[in-house]
């Protein structure tokens, strides 16, 4: 009988765990599963992405929130609302704004002038013209004395005081000191920084300035990101070392040692050598996937793998973002198996071959989301 039940169990577990997309077909928004079929049919007016489990959807006038079956966990009480991050989401009710748990039951949080949404379990608080950060406890980890502090990313954020800039660690912690001009993401114990007019990489508290340069991006997922020399982009190292000399006119960031440059007016890849290995045939190019796939264009987007075959025609829109949408960035191309795309005025969710997923397309459609 156990047996059975803790496989009850873990399927009522994966229901609710499953990623759905928020999609809006003859006028009504539902949800769509990764088999191509309706999880929850459409029937909303109005309704926002799954997130923490929970989707936001309107009913006469007011907001509540549904499972991953289209059951209601939270009634519709509110005026508005928010996203749900670890447990905890912003809602407003008779004009004011405040948070709930997964029950609508209404949390206590630390007196602040602004309520802030949560992001990865964090959120910021105001007093006065201070910005301080507590946690889905609502425990304060970070006291307000910082006049602006950015998303935490990997558990670190950017923090300005005196329009200096430095980095704090999820505790509160200055692991970098707040003393550059500008500052960049936190990566493998590295940033980029602005210190008077250089730019350079500082690790370990040392600030070592690259000459010439007046711009740095930020790190991603390799140990190689891009900067500019007169005008030109090349790729440094986490020391800050030149690994490919500034001579493109641009670039993005390296994913599946393979980044895309533009050379004269048209966009190839080069490999982590600075050798071009998928020649610079395209009005544009975006960064590949871990699925192995770039988005690319021509007169429109089409998808290329990494040995550069075109895959998928040039035949789709790719712009991410939706009415209603949740996007912590610009999303483009195949995210975990599906790329949301645009065909007609209408969008759908193509599969690595091409294939159209459920062989439908929608007024509107949005990232899967969980």
């Amino acid at each position: 009988m156990k047996k059975y039940f803790y496989l009850s169990l873990l399927l009522v577990q994966l229901v609710h765990a499953q990623e759905l997309a928020l999609v809006r077909k003859d006028g009504l928004f539902g949800y769509l599963s990764k088999t191509g079929q309706f999880a929850i049919s459409p029937s909303f007016k109005l309704a926002k992405n799954f997130s923490d489990g929970l989707a936001a959807v309107e009913d006469n006038g007011k907001w509540g929130f549904i499972d991953g079956k289209g059951a209601w966990v939270i009634p519709a009480n509110f005026e508005n609302v928010k996203y749900f991050d670890s447990g905890v989401c912003v809602v407003a009710k008779d004009k004011k704004w405040f948070y709930i748990n997964k029950k609508g039951e209404t949390i206590a949080a630390p007196a602040t002038d602004k309520v802030y949404d949560f992001e990865d379990g964090f959120a910021f608080f105001k007093q006065g013209d201070k910005i301080g950060v507590i946690n889905s406890k609502m425990s304060i980890v970070v006291e307000p004395k910082y006049e602006i502090i950015k998303s935490f990313e990997n558990g670190y954020a950017r923090v300005r005081n005196n329009d200096r800039w430095g980095i704090i660690d999820k505790n509160g912690k200055v692991v970098v000191d707040i003393i550059y001009d500008e500052i960049g993401n936190y990566y493998k114990n590295t940033t980029w920084a602005k210190n008077g007019t250089a730019f350079g990489i500082v690790t370990g508290g040392k600030f070592t300035a690259i000459d010439g340069v007046d711009k740095i991006w930020d790190f991603q997922s390799q140990d190689l990101t891009y900067a500019r020399k007169n005008d030109k982009i090349g790729f440094i190292d986490l020391k800050g070392n030149w690994v490919i000399e500034p001579k493109f006119d641009k670039a993005k960031a390296f994913e599946k040692n393979l980044a895309p440059v533009l050379i004269g007016k048209k966009w190839g890849y080069i490999n982590t050598t600075g050798t071009i290995v998928i020649e610079p045939n395209y009005n544009d190019a975006e960064t590949f996937s871990l699925d192995g796939l770039a988005p690319v264009k021509d007169k429109d987007w089409g998808f290329i793998n990494e040995s550069g075959k075109l895959v998928i025609p040039t035949q789709y829109g790719i712009t991410a973002g939706g009415i209603l949408a949740l996007f912590k960035d610009d999303d483009k191309g195949f995210i975990n198996g599906l790329a949301r795309v645009k065909n007609d005025k209408r969008w759908g969710f193509l599969k690595p071959d091409g294939q159209v997923l459920g062989n439908q397309w929608f007024e509107n459609a949005e990232l899967f989301q969980k």
